[in-house]
């Protein structure tokens, strides 16, 4: 029998096929794994949204934004551009944005789903203005409040990349044992419990000392995501708080116009303008300590000027809705419900504002100001833990202004002391040549 009909011919042709795709799986290896490759593609994505998102602005723009294309980091010139924040922020602070079809949403909507970080980064530069006129329009009294669909959308871009990364997972911390003088006390190795049989004697005397070191508190900062399609009432501020949180992730990146943002909204959220926001500094200048040993002053007439201040004092703590704030609440921000899910992250970014040092000085004072307002809303709601952190924060902010204060007069006192110092005159300087 002959076994060699047709056999050598296709097997020469499958190995040919063979190598062939062989050869294409390798070249489409080496295309995405060469970073040339995937350096250009970074760098055409962005001048891609660059040029769509001209599109979108106003003619009368003065610097066109168009040209931050050509730069060598398109994505980072569009984060560090003043010019295209500013231009984004007028067409999303207008009382018709936030839509379903809305433009500039729709763009933001599309950059944030690339996989680009540096675009993702213009994105997260935005969600304070985002985040700031979603909650003020949604807790705002006007019964005409247009939809804000691509608001949501965006939000629930953020959220979903989150819920998606955290893979169902919580966010936890591990709290250092209280019972210890410090934490270097806590030893490193802990004793295992099936270990507690074989102690030795004097480990008896004290039973409590295994328990220490076995201990170990864990605290959950967040807990797992839930996939969410819809913004409902019921998790609105769980949704807006993780992509606050995704926010401070990057925050030491943001451009400072977009920590002022922030600041101010935060201001705005708390509503509170009353005499316990300067209340640490109040304490500062009013060194006059009065006598109550007896329940009444000195004098008839201090004790009628007590009975005043304290009238007016109450009188301000009255929470008011300010109606002008309640209209123009579409380019502002106004007075919200602040729950812990809301507060917690806002913290941390307001911490960052205060104590970052590299942040600007305005940075610094508005952040000051709406952690003083946080804690005026604080005290009002009576909410402990919010009442402790801002409390925290304060006093943090005015020991670092102190702290750079009392650096600033004694490079002062330095250089006027150098200043006023006669200097005497140097003896000419004399080379001695050998001939």
């Amino acid at each position: 029998m002959d076994f060699r009909g047709g056999s050598p011919s296709s097997s020469t042709t499958s190995s040919s096929q063979n190598h062939q795709n062989n050869n294409g799986i390798t070249a489409l290896a080496t295309t995405t794994t060469d970073p040339m490759h995937s350096w250009w593609e970074s760098i055409s994505k962005a001048r891609s949204r660059i040029h769509s998102l001209s599109t979108l602005l106003p003619e009368h723009t003065p610097n066109p934004i168009s040209s931050l294309a050509d730069s060598d980091a398109p994505a980072r010139s569009l984060l560090s551009s003043i010019t295209a924040y500013t231009a984004v922020s007028l067409s999303l602070s207008s009382p018709s944005s936030g839509s379903g079809d809305d433009p500039i949403c729709n763009w933001l909507y599309d950059t944030f789903l690339s996989s680009d970080p540096d675009l993702r980064l213009v994105v997260l530069s935005f969600i304070p203005l985002i985040a700031g006129l979603y909650l003020s329009r949604v807790h705002s009294l006007q019964t005409l409040t247009p939809s804000l669909a691509g608001f949501e959308a965006v939000l629930l871009a953020v959220y979903s990349s989150e819920t998606k990364s955290r893979a169902g997972k919580a966010v936890v911390i591990s709290i250092p044992d209280l019972s210890q003088p410090s934490l270097y006390h806590t030893p490193r190795v802990r004793v295992p419990v099936s270990s507690s049989k074989k102690k030795p004697d004097s480990a008896k005397i004290n039973p409590s000392s295994s328990s220490k070191t076995v201990r170990q508190t864990v605290g959950v900062l967040s807990a797992p995501l839930e996939p969410q399609t819809a913004i409902k009432s019921t998790k609105r501020a769980v949704i807006v708080g993780v992509v606050l949180d995704c926010y401070y992730k990057v925050v030491s990146q943001m451009p400072s116009w977009s920590k002022l943002d922030f600041c101010r909204f935060v201001k705005d959220w708390a509503g509170q303008d009353c005499v316990c926001k300067s209340e640490f500094d109040q304490n500062e200048q009013n060194s006059e300590v009065v006598d109550f040993s007896n329940g009444v002053g000195e004098d008839e007439n201090h004790e009628i000027e007590i009975e005043g201040n304290v009238v007016d004092n109450m009188k301000s703590l009255e929470i008011r809705d300010d109606d002008e704030n309640l209209e123009n609440c579409g380019a502002r921000g106004t007075r919200i419900l602040l729950p812990w899910e809301l507060v917690q992250p806002s913290l941390r970014i307001l911490g960052h504002c205060l104590l970052g040092p590299l942040n600007a000085n305005d940075v610094k004072d508005a952040a000051s100001l709406a952690v003083r307002c946080l804690y005026a809303r604080a005290s009002h709601d009576l909410v402990p833990q919010a009442i402790l952190a801002t409390r925290s924060l304060i006093q943090l902010d005015k020991r670092s202004r102190e702290a750079a204060a009392m650096v600033a007069a004694s490079a002062a006192n330095t250089a006027g002391s150098n200043a006023n110092t006669p200097s005497k005159a140097k003896k000419p300087e004399i080379l001695l040549v050998s001939k």
